[in-house]
């Protein structure tokens, strides 16, 4: 968004007396962030090739740092590039580009592969491979001079110009080379080219056996309908299956996976001399994984490497990742001793070690350094709400943090594994970006950012830590009304979203976690935030403690956080008010119906409402089957429970959403109009659950104004 031209006006007033009382407008509370008020960053950060130094993107070209010495220089500027070009082909911003040494670099624009070098300090552009303008899904090979992609529902080969149909369905429900089971187990892709380039393992889904379900554009006149393939928890389930195309051949074998067809395929992986392909098997009830090993060129099972079960479910997340130089020797990462750790394995031998252990969890590795025998990674070891860098030796487990400041860190290590770039933020740093010497740990900082929000009103912030019924600490945060007076009494806002895969409290800036919260801080309003059991980060246990109850432990916390809000002398008990979208959503609701005498007024945007209606591998996992927890869903199910509303709820949903459908906010309405219960409603056009820009802007104005109609009285 652009600043709008009253905020001009007061930046550049000069005075004093607007200091530090800027107020938000709505845009800048929902995309500022994202806009106007972004903190500085290194745009597009890599290492060189051979690790003596950097690269960094510019508005107008890249620039070249020189580890050593830190002189900077213009690598490649758009100017260079466009003269180059045909009048037709010009760039009109600079591309993405990857750098395979400091004089040789491809990109890619609409479907077109380019290659640049330079030769006598004067760049040169080459045209690559163009895929089919209907190409999607595309993978490359590691020369950049070959890609696989899709064309509707079947696979393509293009080599060096020379275009291969790898796949040849008529059946639109069978869908090659695309993401599988609904894109959970960490699956993002269909695709998996192996290391040697000679072959391509890809995912092949029937759907034929999962009902269509429509999804509506109103937009259009009359409007049209696309159905969709959403397999709804205890229906029948997609089959998946996976081929390896051989290039050179030209024929595709399927894996052995033997089994019932309605299992996962998971943590798709190539053995490093791509002869093999692991695949982790997981049953459909998800509580029992098996990591298999097959025969690339036959497809024929090889052997079962290890096996991990639960009382609750497994969730696989991360391929195998082998170490360097071996085709025997990976880590797998897992929950098994209830926080997501690194384990050695050998192929051959099975488990070698535990490599990292505690209460804490590792949340993303980073990479090695194999002449030390180190691996790098990002973990909570500190504290739950914080992630730091460290190295733990593989031979002997010592394990070194590496940086320094308190908050969220994230890093991108060098490829010798010698540097590491570091960037973090906290309550009071918009951002500090550091290179640090991995066997010295020195530090040096190369951009500290401005807070870009300090000409405007903020509110105190408090960090609050709470217990669950059974003594867990659960963390959340207070932000107070900008013009708090503790004498008087300020209506509360509770902004949750308490589910799996998600954290909304951290030591990371700006401190209140979200500027909207600032806004509404600004006219007045207490808001509160925790981070209850079900939610990410903490622990197999504090995640399981919502297995097939959805929606009951969360309130037990959320109601911790109530009585702590009610506590406050400055709290006015009889307007409090509740929001959250999407799991927050189901939250809200729940809230409202299960609890109708807290909260005066809610807010519930793109909420699920019976979980019969939600896809099969999220919900059996957290709620197991409507077949063997009939109760569990009966007990989470809101539709029946509409007659206890009591206060002000607006529900907010997309109608093309197709994550969590319009249904079931259309079935809760229904149930509203069958019961004579009064309700507010509010559809917008969009297919995006997670709505954003300009869409998300007004959404969050009528979330605002719904409060204010409200709780302000």
């Amino acid at each position: 968004m652009k600043l709008s031209k009253l905020s001009f006006l007061v930046l550049f007033s000069g005075s004093c007396l607007f200091a530090q009382n800027q107020k938000f407008t709505i845009a800048e509370a929902v995309n500022g962030l994202r806009s106007n008020l972004a903190v500085k960053n290194i745009s597009q950060f890599s290492w060189s090739d051979d690790h003596k130094s950097y690269y960094q993107a510019t508005k107008n070209g890249y620039l070249v740092t020189d580890l050593a010495t830190q002189k900077q220089d213009t690598l490649v500027s758009l100017h260079q590039l466009n003269s180059t070009l045909s009048l037709d082909k010009k760039l009109k911003s600079f591309p993405r580009i990857t750098f395979v040494n400091k004089d040789k670099g491809y990109f890619t624009q609409k479907s077109q592969n380019f290659w640049i070098e330079r030769s006598d300090k004067e760049w040169k552009i080459k045209e690559g491979i163009a895929l089919d303008k209907e190409a999607e899904n595309a993978e490359a090979f590691s020369d950049n001079q070959s890609f696989v992609y899709t064309i509707k529902n079947n696979l393509y080969l293009n080599k060096n110009g020379k275009v291969t149909q790898i796949t040849n369905d008529s059946n639109a429900d069978i869908l090659n080379g695309q993401a599988v089971h609904q894109r959970e187990f960490g699956i993002t892709k269909g695709i998996f080219i192996s290391p040697d380039n000679s072959k391509i393992a890809f995912y092949r889904m029937d759907q034929s056996m999962v009902k269509d379900y429509p999804i509506v554009d109103w937009s259009v006149v009359p409007a049209v309908n696309k159905n969709i393939k959403y397999p709804m928890a205890g229906t029948p389930s997609h089959h998946v299956t996976l081929g390896v195309y051989d290039i050179k051949t030209n024929k595709t074998t399927f894996l052995n996976t033997e089994g019932d067809p309605e299992q996962y395929l998971t943590v798709i992986t190539w053995s490093p001399d791509s002869k093999s392909v692991f695949v982790g098997v997981l049953n459909r009830d998800q509580n029992d994984l098996k990591m298999n090993q097959y025969n690339a060129s036959t497809g024929s099972f090889m052997k079962k490497l290890f096996e991990e079960q639960s009382d609750k479910y497994v969730e696989p997340q991360q391929p195998l990742l082998f170490f360097p130089n071996s085709n025997t020797d990976f880590i797998w990462q897992s929950q098994r001793t209830g926080y997501n750790h690194l384990f050695h394995y050998n192929v051959d031998k099975g488990l070698v070690a535990q490599l990292t252990k505690g209460d804490w969890l590792v949340t993303d590795v980073l990479g090695f350094n194999e002449k030390k025998k180190e691996i790098f990674y990002v973990s909570t070891q500190e504290s739950p709400l914080e992630r730091h860098l460290y190295k733990v030796d593989w031979t002997n487990f010592k394990t070194q943090r590496l940086d320094q400041g308190a908050g969220m860190h994230s890093g991108i290590l060098s490829k010798d594994g010698n540097h590491l770039y570091d960037t973090y933020s906290n309550a009071t740093t918009p951002r500090s970006v550091n290179l640090i010497n991995t066997n010295t740990a020195k530090v040096k900082n190369i951009l500290t950012a401005e807070n870009t929000l300090k000409t405007y009103q903020r509110p105190e912030i408090k960090n609050v830590t709470l217990k669950a019924d059974d003594g867990t600490p659960l963390y959340g945060k207070i932000i107070l009304p900008t013009d708090f007076n503790a004498n008087k009494k300020y209506p509360v806002i509770v902004y949750l979203y308490n589910g799996p895969h998600a954290q909304l409290v951290t030591d990371s800036f700006p401190a209140s976690g979200n500027l909207w919260y600032e806004f509404m801080a600004q006219k007045g309003y207490i808001v509160f935030t925790m981070d209850g059991r079900g939610s990410s980060n903490r622990g197999l246990k504090f995640e399981q403690a919502i297995f097939r109850h959805a929606g009951e432990t969360e309130m037990k916390d959320q109601l911790q956080g109530v009585a702590y809000l009610k506590s406050l002398p400055y709290v006015d008990g009889d307007r409090l008010g509740i929001h959250g979208w999407s799991y927050g959503g189901f939250m809200t609701t729940s809230f409202m119906l299960k609890h109708p005498d807290v909260f005066k007024v809610a807010v519930a945007g793109g909420p699920v409402i019976d979980w019969n209606m939600y896809e099969i591998m999220y919900t059996e996992r957290y709620m197991d089957s409507p077949q063997n927890n009939p109760e569990g869903y009966k007990q989470a199910n809101l539709l029946d429970k509409v007659q206890n509303l009591k206060g002000h709820l607006l529900m907010i949903h997309g109608a093309q959403d197709n994550v969590v459908v319009w249904q079931h906010s259309m079935n809760f309405l229904k149930a509203a109009v069958d019961h004579g219960v009064q309700m507010d409603y509010f559809v917008y056009p969009g297919h995006e659950h997670n709505v954003l820009g300009k869409d998300r802007v007004h959404l969050m104005q009528k979330v605002t104004d719904y409060f204010d109609e409200y709780l302000k009285k």
